[in-house]
C-alpha cells in the first residue's frame, strides 16, 4: 500500500471511529450544533487534511499571489481597532533598552467615553454593540490556515546565524515592531543571579549557545538547551508539499518563539479548539519564571513543564493533530533522556530583577514612588487584581473564565468565529512590562489597554488616577 493511500485510510478510519463512538449522543454532537460554530460554507471538522491534491508549485503560486490580500485585510482590522503609533513611555526609558510603549491604544466606539462605558451594564453594552472591537478576540492574520508567524527580527537573526528560513510565503507578521518585546531579550538564570544578563546582546542559536553558556550551565542544562534550539518539523515548516516556506525546512525550534527563554511576540493558533474558525490566536508567552508555574498552556492546563514540552513536540506543532504529525515528521522526544533535560533548562530562566520589590513581592516603600504605592493599594484592593494574580509571582495556577460573551454577540471576523473564550489560565505579572502585547491572544497592546479591559470586564469602576497608578505599579513588578 502506498504512503498516500495509508494516510487516506487512517484519516477515514479515525473519522469513522469518531462518528461511531459518539453516535448515541448525536443530539449534542459537534455536527448538530448551531451553524454559528463555523462561518457559512465551512464544514465543522476535527481533523486537518492529510492528503494534499495540489503540487507544491501550485500551492506556492496560489498562496503567494493571495498574500497581499491577507496582509491588507489584517492591517485594516488593526487600524480600525487600535492606535498603532509609536509613543514610548519616558519614565521607563534607559540606555540601550527598548522603551516601553504607553497609552490606551484600543479605540472606543463613537460617542462614548471609558467612564461612560464602565458605568453601563454588560447587557446594555451588548445590546447597543458598544464593546470596543479591540477587546474582542484578535484573529490570526490568516485564520483559516493558522500556523506560526514570526516577526522580522527573529527571521533575520535565524537566517544570518543558521541559514534557516522562518519567513512564510503566504503571510507576514502583523504588529509594528515598537509594540513587540525587546529583541534580543536579556537572559537571567535562577542558578546564576550574580551574572545578570548572560546573553551578551545575542540571540541564542544552535551555533552560539555553547560558547555563550559553557561554564554557566550543567551538562544536563546544556543538553536541554541544545534540544530547545534544535529545529524539528512543524505544520508549516517541514518537507511536505503543503508547507509554507519556499525550501524544504528542518522545522522550528522551541526558542524560535521563546527567544532567549522569553518571547518575541510570534503567534500561532491554539491546538485545543475545533472547528478551525473557533480556534484562537496565541501570543507566545515568556518562559521566565517557569520554575514557579504549575499549569501550562492557555487552555490545556497541562500539569508539568515536561507534559507541556512533550505535547508541543508531538501534536501542538501540528495544530493538535497527531495524524498530520505522523505525516510531516513528528519528533517523539524520550521522556527520561530528552524531555526532562529540556525542562531542566526551561526551569532556570528567571524573571528580570525587580529592585523595588521585597521577598514577598510587595513594594519597598523607600524605593517606590507615591504613584506606584497607590497602584499597589488599588491592585490589592478596589481593582481586585490580586484575587488571581497572587504575589510574589503574581499568579494562582488556576484557570478563570471572564465570560466576555456577556458583552458582545459572536460573529465571524477575518474568518475567525469570535465565540466565548472560556477558561484561560492566569499568567504571571512578574516582569510584565517586558512582554507586550497582552492577554492570551495579544489583543491588548499596552498595560493601559489591559487596565481598561479589566476595569470594564470586572466592573470595578476605577477612577482615572487609580488606573494610572495601577499601570505604574505593574511596571515595577
Amino acid at each position: 500500500m502506498s504512503t498516500r493511500a495509508w494516510f487516506t485510510m487512517l484519516a477515514t478510519a479515525s473519522t469513522a471511529m469518531f462518528v461511531v463512538v459518539f453516535a448515541p449522543i448525536a443530539t449534542t454532537s459537534h455536527a448538530q450544533r448551531p451553524a454559528a460554530d463555523a462561518p457559512p460554507g465551512e464544514k465543522a471538522e476535527s481533523y486537518m487534511p492529510v492528503v494534499v491534491e495540489k503540487s507544491f508549485e501550485a500551492i506556492l503560486q496560489e498562496d503567494a499571489a493571495a498574500k497581499d490580500k491577507f496582509v491588507q485585510r489584517q492591517s485594516a482590522l488593526l487600524a480600525e481597532r487600535y492606535d498603532l503609533g509609536n509613543r514610548p513611555a519616558r519614565v521607563m526609558m534607559s540606555a540601550g533598552r527598548k522603551p516601553v510603549q504607553e497609552g490606551v491604544r484600543v479605540k472606543l466606539p463613537a460617542g462614548v467615553t471609558w467612564d461612560q462605558l464602565a458605568a453601563m451594564s454588560p447587557d446594555d453594552i451588548k445590546q447597543r454593540n458598544l464593546f470596543p472591537a479591540g477587546f474582542r478576540p484578535l484573529p490570526h492574520t490568516k485564520h483559516a490556515a493558522g500556523g506560526m508567524v514570526f516577526p522580522a527580527a527573529q527571521i533575520d537573526a535565524i537566517r544570518r546565524a543558521e541559514e534557516r528560513d522562518l519567513e512564510r510565503f503566504d503571510i507576514a507578521f502583523d504588529l509594528p515592531e515598537h509594540l513587540t518585546p525587546e529583541f534580543p531579550p536579556p537572559i537571567f538564570l535562577t542558578t546564576r543571579p550574580d551574572l545578570g544578563d548572560v546573553s551578551q546582546g545575542q540571540v541564542l542559536t544552535i551555533r552560539n549557545y555553547y560558547a555563550l553558556l559553557k561554564g554557566k550551565l550543567t551538562p544536563v542544562q546544556i543538553e536541554g538547551l541544545r534540544l530547545l534550539l534544535t529545529p524539528f518539523p512543524q505544520q508549516q515548516f517541514n518537507q511536505t508539499e503543503d508547507r509554507k516556506v519556499r525550501a524544504p525546512s528542518l522545522g522550528v525550534a522551541c526558542l524560535d518563539c521563546h527567544t532567549n527563554g522569553h518571547t518575541n511576540a510570534a503567534f500561532h493558533e491554539n491546538p485545543d479548539t475545533r472547528p478551525q474558525a473557533a480556534r484562537f490566536r496565541i501570543d507566545t508567552v515568556s518562559l521566565r519564571g517557569m520554575h514557579n508555574q504549575q499549569i501550562h498552556g492557555s487552555k490545556r492546563s497541562l500539569r508539568s513543564v515536561e507534559d507541556f514540552t512533550e505535547f508541543e513536540q508531538r501534536t501542538a506543532y501540528f495544530d493538535g493533530d497527531h495524524v498530520t504529525a505522523a505525516k510531516k515528521g513528528v519528533n517523539l522526544p524520550d521522556r527520561a533522556s530528552q524531555v526532562v533535560m529540556m525542562a531542566q533548562m526551561q526551569n532556570i530562566f528567571d524573571f528580570p530583577p525587580a529592585p523595588k520589590l521585597d521577598p514577598f513581592g510587595r513594594l519597598i516603600p523607600s524605593r517606590a514612588t507615591a504613584e506606584e504605592l497607590k497602584g499597589q493599594e488599588v491592585f490589592f484592593g478596589k481593582g481586585r487584581c490580586a484575587e488571581c494574580h497572587v504575589p510574589p509571582f503574581y499568579l494562582d495556577d488556576r484557570m478563570h473564565d471572564l465570560k466576555l460573551e456577556r458583552f458582545y454577540t459572536p460573529e465571524t471576523i477575518n474568518d475567525q468565529r469570535n465565540i466565548a473564550d472560556g477558561p484561560i489560565k492566569t499568567f504571571t505579572l512578574r516582569g510584565i512590562k517586558d512582554s507586550p502585547p497582552y492577554h492570551h491572544d495579544g489583543r491588548l497592546l499596552t498595560l493601559e489597554d489591559t487596565v481598561e479591559f479589566f476595569n470594564l470586564v470586572l466592573g470595578v469602576k476605577l477612577a482615572s488616577d487609580e488606573k494610572q497608578a495601577l499601570v505604574a505599579f505593574l511596571r515595577a513588578l
